[in-house]
């Protein structure tokens, strides 16, 4: 009998421990009571009354995410592509949450099906591929107020990939290439644009320059060949005061020349350059005598001439055979006459031996 005592004792203490329910934190559990809803268990310890209550379900307060898997949609221009969306929401009421929809997972994603058809539909391929944002924003409007019954708030919605059709995929990417390709011819432009407009500016800078160098060098040469006839002149006519100041008159200079005809006398010169104050003085001197007649002149002989037969020799043009020509005038056309008849005796020489 005690025994039996015993065993219902441990029965009873089973019991009660089983009834007894700690709730983690962001969990709550729904109580129902002899089937109907009773309360909702925050997290804590509680007890359940045994074969009267029972937890109807747990649910996690935590924001939960949705990533449901591609489904077929028609934009406005009648293109079928795939979109697959993440949907991130929370429960607010887990009332609600239990005994508003069933399964409310799976009415959340047919409700954001639903509605992204119904977005899509109104957009073109084009705008649908550009408007994420907007689609994103509509989407979490319509689904927040449609799941406030079901005690869920929807926080986000993102669409997570676009997949359009295979054809549409390749006329894309040769409208991507086509573009990528004007852009870079564009690029290339601009740069052989902007590279001749830098060499041109670069080639007229250089020849500025070169221009100004010019200038420069031009003003330093005048410059230069300025201060040089400059420092002649000086230099002379610091010679020229040095020679008045040591006494030289022209007695002396005339002396100088008379020397330095000497010396260019001496048989070694081929030339002889007579100074033009000697040259003037013998012409004056020869005009003065043929004035007075002191000088060796004849008399000019007016009387006819007699014609000259052929053969023989013009006395009027021969220097030498001319009466009326002056001893001068004959002595050079002698000398004259020297050179030529020592060449022509040597080539008869020559002839001669040969």
């Amino acid at each position: 009998m005690e025994w039996m005592i015993v065993f219902a004792v441990i029965v009873v203490l089973l019991l009660l421990f089983s009834c007894l329910k700690i709730v983690p934190e962001a969990k709550c559990f729904v109580i129902e009571f002899l089937g109907t809803y009773k309360c909702t268990w925050q997290s804590g310890l509680h007890f359940k009354i045994p074969f009267l209550e029972r937890i109807s379900k747990k649910v996690s307060m935590k924001e939960q995410v949705a990533d449901f898997p591609p489904q077929p949609v028609i934009t406005k221009d009648n293109v079928t592509m795939n979109i697959d969306t993440v949907v991130y929401y929370k429960i607010f009421d887990p009332k609600l949450y239990t005994y508003g929809v069933e399964q409310p997972v799976v009415a959340l994603e047919n409700l954001t099906t639903t509605s992204l058809r119904n977005i899509v539909g109104d957009l073109e391929l084009d705008q649908t591929l550009t408007s994420r944002d907007l689609i994103n924003a509509q989407m979490r409007d319509v689904l927040d107020v449609a799941t406030d019954p079901w005690g869920i708030k929807v926080h986000r919605v993102e669409l997570k990939n676009i997949i359009p059709p295979q054809e549409i995929q390749q006329a894309m990417e040769k409208q991507m290439k086509a573009e990528r390709d004007k852009r870079q011819t564009l690029l290339e432009a601009d740069a052989h644009k902007q590279s001749a407009i830098t060499r041109a500016e670069g080639d007229k800078e250089a020849k500025v320059l070169a221009a100004e160098a010019e200038k420069e060098a031009r003003i330093a040469l005048a410059e230069g060949e300025a201060e040089s006839i400059r420092r002649i002149y000086e230099a002379e006519a610091a010679g020229l005061e040095r020679l008045k100041a040591a006494g030289i008159d022209s007695s002396v200079l005339a002396l100088k020349q008379l020397e330095a005809l000497k010396d260019i006398a001496d048989g070694r010169a081929t030339k002889i350059f007579m100074p033009t104050d000697l040259t003037e003085e013998a012409a004056r001197l020869g005009f003065a005598a043929e004035i007075l007649g002191t000088g060796a002149a004849e008399p000019i002989d007016r009387s006819p001439k007699e014609k000259i037969k052929p053969g023989q020799p013009d006395v009027c043009c021969d220097p030498i055979l001319n009466p009326e020509r002056s001893r001068v005038t004959k002595k050079l056309a002698v000398q004259s006459e020297m050179p030529k008849k020592v060449g022509t005796e040597s080539k008869e020489k020559k002839g001669e031996r040969l």
